[in-house]
């Protein structure tokens, strides 16, 4: 199994609403380099042979010009686009909508393109080189799916608060994933509590299996049948991910990572991330 290829998955389709701008592409590194350059570098190092990149079809000039020239000259490339077509024509999108239907719709938009093992990543995160390498070697040795797991003292940011997915682990498989909103810096959050700095939370760091592709599926057609009209309702990949662990249909190796994540969330976030990666490039 230690040949099998690899494939690293981009959400890179998120509005970035509350980072104000387009920060897919925004340039952080000393030659203009995106965050999103340096996770393909390092997905490559680690030994990941394909990168598929889900975008929106308005962003695609835009896109195209930057990171993904810099890509193709690096790596074998693919582009899905996440859009309403997609969408089962049995159901009605609600003209008013703007937003797309989540990040589990957006693996399905890229199913196309996923024929091997893939890494699941947010375009606007830096995850380290730690996670890309235990992604890697689980991908080629297990059938298991996994998740790359943080600190969560390694994963806050001093300009806001911010949403993670608290994961209760046992015998190093994951067994639940609570979202948790509005976490600030010193572990405080919405419900009251301090969560210690050595919580381990999920970033949307996946590390899946083709055949994970029909059940997403399944579960986005009963999404859309309960919530298609609503304009803001999503259907989230680690949502769906949680359903299937508990329903016993798959399991998830928790791979725990020591790195500093470094993401956009907002706007003042950029010069810090600047620092982190000036030596990149």
């Amino acid at each position: 199994m230690e040949n099998k290829q690899t494939t690293l998955v981009v959400l890179a389709a998120g509005m970035g609403s509350r980072f104000g701008g387009l920060k897919q592409i925004a340039p952080i590194g000393k030659n203009g380099e995106a965050i999103l350059d340096f996770s393909v570098q390092d997905a490559k190092a680690a030994g990941f042979s394909k990168v598929v990149f889900i975008i929106k079809k308005e962003i695609e000039k835009d896109f195209r010009d930057t990171v993904g020239k810099r890509t193709e000259a690096i790596i074998d490339v693919d582009y899905a686009f996440q859009s309403f077509d997609t969408i089962p024509s049995k159901y009605q999108v609600p003209a008013d909508r703007e937003k797309p239907y989540g990040t589990g719709h957006a693996i399905l938009c890229a199913a196309p393109f996923i024929q091997t093992p893939f890494a699941v990543i947010n375009a606007d995160d830096y995850y380290g080189q730690e996670g890309y390498r235990l992604l890697q070697k689980h991908l080629t040795t297990s059938d298991d799916l996994a998740m790359v797991a943080y600190l969560l003292k390694n994963t806050v940011t001093e300009n806001g608060t911010v949403s993670r997915g608290v994961c209760t682990i046992e015998d190093g498989m994951l067994t639940e994933i609570e979202e948790t909103f509005k976490i600030e810096a010193n572990g405080n959050c919405e419900k009251g509590i301090i969560l210690p700095g050595d919580t381990p939370v999920s970033m949307n760091f996946w590390g899946l299996t083709p055949d994970i592709l029909p059940h997403l599926a399944e579960g986005f057609d009963h999404f859309l049948s309960e919530q298609v009209s609503e304009l803001k309702s999503e259907y989230f990949l680690p949502n769906a991910i949680n359903e299937l662990i508990v329903k016993g249909i798959k399991r998830v190796k928790v791979l725990q990572s020591t790195d500093k994540w470094y993401g956009m969330t907002y706007r003042e976030d950029l010069e810090s991330v600047r620092a982190a990666l000036a030596n990149r490039g």
